[in-house]
């Protein structure tokens, strides 16, 4: 069976303390009472060990203050000035352990929680950094707490850049410097202004993205309960290319998340 050290420690210091005490009064000076120290070694006790290591603290700063006490004045024995004493040190200590205990247990299960917590985010975030679907989580304002790998890659974001929890706006204007769109130069404003108003709305219709390197991204934005945006950015480049019309395939081209009114137009116009 293992030693546990923290156990003991404070039941061996209150010993010890007490022993100090003992000798110091005995052979040097008057030394006075101790009970202040006791309670102190009770409540380090308790925080490294647990209410048992405590109370067991307790009981022996009470037992050795007795003794403290018995032949510390002219007549031995014990007068209601003493006995007060010990019963406030008793109480004093058991209390401090008590309540010193509690606090580390709840301490303790609070650090479990949150490792539990960590190692879930952990695995979720490796989980979405296997999926195809670009995914970044923006806080209520607006800068990236998250960027997976599938939109790092779509868009050649630089791991460091991603790190450095970029604004949703450096994140388009990284995408328009890199020529990332397909979009003629003129339009690249307008387009970045549409989806910036789109995020910080919350709107959730989902819109073409059509890249220079002719992948196709569905985005999608759904606000979150704490202000903040998932954003997702899911390939449909085989339902998008192989469904064109190539009558129409100038046109399409040219949707570059224009959505279903767009399309309604260019259907009527085609009838």
């Amino acid at each position: 069976m293992q030693f546990d050290w923290r156990a003991v420690c404070g039941p061996a210091l209150t010993m010890a303390t007490a022993l100090i005490a003992f000798v110091v009064d005995r052979t040097l000076v008057a030394v006075p009472n101790p009970a202040p120290l006791f309670v102190c070694i009770v409540a380090f006790a308790a925080s490294i060990s647990g209410t048992a290591s405590g109370l067991t603290s307790a009981a022996i700063a009470v037992v050795a203050s007795a003794l403290f006490f018995l032949n510390h004045r002219a007549t031995p024995g014990y007068d209601m000035s003493d006995l007060a004493r010990m019963l406030l040190l008793a109480l004093t200590a058991a209390g401090t352990a008590i309540m010193t205990g509690h606090l580390r247990r709840k301490w303790i299960d609070a650090f479990a929680s949150q490792r539990r917590h960590h190692a879930t985010a952990e695995r979720l975030r490796a989980a979405l950094d296997q999926v195809d679907i670009g995914i970044v989580l923006l806080d209520a304002d607006t800068r990236a707490e998250f960027i997976n790998r599938a939109f790092r890659h779509y868009f050649s974001l630089p791991d460091e850049k991603a790190d450095s929890k970029p604004p949703f706006i450096a994140l388009m204007y990284h995408g328009r410097d890199t020529g990332a769109f397909e979009l003629p130069e003129d339009e690249l404003s307008h387009f970045i202004a549409g989806r910036t108003e789109m995020m910080r709305s919350g709107d959730s219709t989902p819109i073409n993205i059509k890249l220079r390197d002719g992948e196709v991204l569905r985005f999608s934005c759904t606000a979150l309960p704490d202000g903040g945006r998932m954003l997702s950015y899911t390939p449909v480049t085989d339902l998008v290319r192989h469904t064109d019309d190539p009558v129409g395939a100038d046109y399409y081209r040219s949707l570059r998340g224009g959505g279903d009114r767009d399309l309604a137009r260019h259907l009527r116009a085609a009838e």
